[in-house]
């Protein structure tokens, strides 16, 4: 798919994508300067994204037959809505290619995506100091929720809460 003005093609992600998907994936760590909590590995994205049970999904973002971004998301579901929604739990365009129409080429295919599967809202998260990613995305419509923070349990906590009683 053509995307808009700019001059990236999308497509969904396939297995042969896990590589450079992986490479995407830290670099964005590494911008979001969170390449400390960095853990993950090709493996695993792999299953998660092509095995049995398939848990999220990816679109990839090319220009000139070189990848230049992507965007992963699943489904999360509103109990106000009783719908399901889509979660973007990463999108991430190379910091030169960056401001030529493909960041908005991706949430727009999100956002259709998401009308076609009859999901009631799009959503993903942007960090408090990256002002640029959300002037953008509150100039595409976009709400920053000011009342809501992200709760996160990970690394020993999460087993230590699972072991509660």
């Amino acid at each position: 798919m053509a995307a808009g003005n700019s001059s990236a093609i999308l497509r969904s992600s396939v297995p042969a994508d896990v590589p450079v998907l992986f490479q995407l994936i830290q670099a964005k760590a590494e911008f979001d300067q969170q390449s400390h909590t960095f853990t993950g590995n090709a493996g695993s994205l792999s299953e998660h994204l092509f095995g049995l049970r398939p848990y999220a999904e990816a679109i990839i973002a090319e220009h000139a037959d070189q990848v230049v971004g992507f965007a992963l998301f699943f489904y999360n579901y509103s109990t106000f809505l009783t719908k399901p929604g889509i979660y973007i739990e990463d999108l991430f365009i190379f910091p030169e290619y960056r401001q030529k129409g493909i960041g908005k080429a991706i949430l727009t295919y999100l956002a259709q995506q998401a009308v076609i599967r009859n999901c009631g809202r799009l959503e993903w998260t942007v960090a408090i100091w990256n002002e640029p990613a959300i002037n953008f995305y509150q100039h595409l419509g976009a709400s920053v929720l000011p009342d809501w923070r992200i709760c996160r349990v990970a690394g020993d906590s999460l087993p230590n809460l699972a072991s509660q009683t």
